[in-house]
This record gives structure tokens, sequence and C-alpha cells, in this order.
């Protein structure tokens, strides 16, 4: 099945592309000739998606999935999750009136904030990164799902499972997948707390960062960064994060502290998050 999914331009699809690629968990996603293919999960039901331009204004998404009612649900998930009903006018209006974002903007005006396609795996993927590189949480990730994840019936390319279930990351010891033990409790304590709650990681609901803070080994970074990408608070801000504060500082030309970063994002509020992908974006231009 394809579906044309419409958008108001521009959008930058090798930046989203770049992204997504850095952090494509091996055996769950890949980046093939200017496409983002993945394997998914709903309601029980697995299948995979592709997803490329089409025009100007609209994403081609090829879909492989055995359930149709689902389709619905998997393109309001795949919308979220490539940021298509932004309204980036408006929101680079607010960010242009500081005038090192307004530089930014015009160098990237279609630059959107990549969003996930499930809680869960989100939340796992930023507890993993906690303190290590993105390399080294990916291949973590790729362990995971090796051990962990449902074998595709189908396998599609190097698509060959789909990312654990909660149920099943609850149960489990995920230390021996080689981390310390209080991340392996935190990620099966993030599992067991959407098995609790099944909204926990809902878009919408208000109050996600508090909800996140009060679960075991997760911190501001996280609950903001989770927040940004999963929740769609637009104004989720992971302070204190190193890559904002060296892309800050490179920009400025002198050296920047968190807690100076956090000021100056006050006057970004409340579109941070936009403001804190801009700033990324900025450190690597070769996307």
């Amino acid at each position: 099945m394809k579906l044309s999914l419409k958008f108001q331009p521009p959008f930058d699809w090798p930046a989203m592309l770049g992204f997504l690629s850095a952090r494509a968990i091996a055996g769950m996603e890949e980046v093939v000739d200017g496409a983002y293919s993945r394997s998914i999960g709903l309601n029980g039901v697995h299948g995979t998606l592709s997803i490329r331009p089409e025009a100007v204004d609209s994403l081609e998404l090829s879909l492989d999935f055995p359930d149709p009612t689902a389709v619905p649900e998997i393109v309001a998930r795949v919308r979220r999750m490539f940021d298509l009903d932004a309204d980036l006018g408006t929101i680079h209006r607010q960010l242009a009136n500081d005038p090192l974002l307004a530089r930014l903007i015009a160098e990237r005006p279609g630059l959107r904030v990549p969003g996930a396609w499930d809680g869960l795996e989100l939340a796992i993927r930023a507890v993993l990164g906690q303190q290590i590189t993105v390399v080294a949480a990916i291949k973590l990730a790729g362990k995971l799902v090796a051990r962990y994840g449902t074998p595709l019936a189908l396998p599609r390319g190097g698509l060959t499972h789909v990312f654990p279930e909660a149920e099943v990351l609850a149960a489990a010891d995920l230390a021996t997948l080689g981390m310390p033990k209080s991340r392996g409790r935190t990620l099966s304590g993030v599992a067991q707390a959407l098995l609790d709650d099944p909204l926990l990681f809902e878009p919408g609901r208000g109050g996600g960062v508090a909800r996140l803070l009060a679960l075991y080994g997760i911190g501001d970074w996280t609950a903001q960064y989770v927040a940004l990408r999963q929740l769609r608070e637009l104004d989720g801000f992971p302070n204190g994060d190193v890559g904002l504060i060296n892309a800050l500082a490179a920009l400025e030309g002198e050296a920047v502290t968190a807690r100076q970063l956090l000021a100056r994002a006050e006057a970004w509020r409340p579109y941070r998050g936009y403001a804190a992908q801009l700033l990324w974006t900025s450190l690597s231009r070769s996307d």
C-alpha cells in the first residue's frame, strides 16, 4: 500500500534522513537509496514501512501491514515522527527574534524536530544513551533488539526484528547486555511503568515530564528529550546537553555554561525544542 502524506513546505529531508540514519538500529531500521525503512508493531501485529520524498509538499509512505484497520493510527504516528504538522512559519517568527537563530533558520528553513514511532522505544534509546556516545548507544540498542525483539515473519532487506514488547523488557535482566546494573534497572522500570500506565507516552496528555521524572533513573535531560520527540511538547529542552552547549559556544565563539544556555533559551519559549534542533544540526553541516 502506498499513501501520500501532505505537509506545508519547506521540509529539510536531508537533515531528517541524516538524523535517522545516524541512529538507525540494526535489524529494525535502515536507510537505503534516500528512503527510511523500519519494522513496526501495533496491537501485537507486525509489519514494515518505508518513507521517501514524493513532491515538494508530500512524502510517499509505503506500508506493508496485515491489518488495514490500523492504517489511520500508523499514518498519525508517521506524521508525528516526521513532524509533518509543524507550523514552521509561526515557530520561526518567534525564534528569529534571536539574530543567531534567525541565521540558522535562513540556512535550514525546512528543519523539523524528528519524532519517534513509539514512546517506549524512544525512552529506551534515551536511557541507553546516558553518558555514552550515540554510536555506542545504537550498538547496545541493536543487541537489545536482537535478543529480546520479535523476529519478523517475513524479513525485508535488513529489517529482521520488531522492537521488544514492554512485558519482555520489564522482566528481563538487561544489564547482561553490557551496561551498569542501575541502567538495566531503569530500562526495566520504564517498561513496567508503561504497563502500569498505558498512556504514559501519549502525546497531548500534559504533565508528561513530571511523570517521567518520577521514574527511577530518569533525570531532567531524559525526560525533556522524550517530551520533545515523543510527547511532542514544542518547548521541550534538554538543558545541560553537551551538544547544545558546544553548538552555542561554537556559534558564539566563546565558552558557554549550561546555566547561560538555559538563560538564553528563555527568549525561545514556547518553541525551545525547535531552537535545540537548529543548534544540534549546526554541529554537522554535511547532512
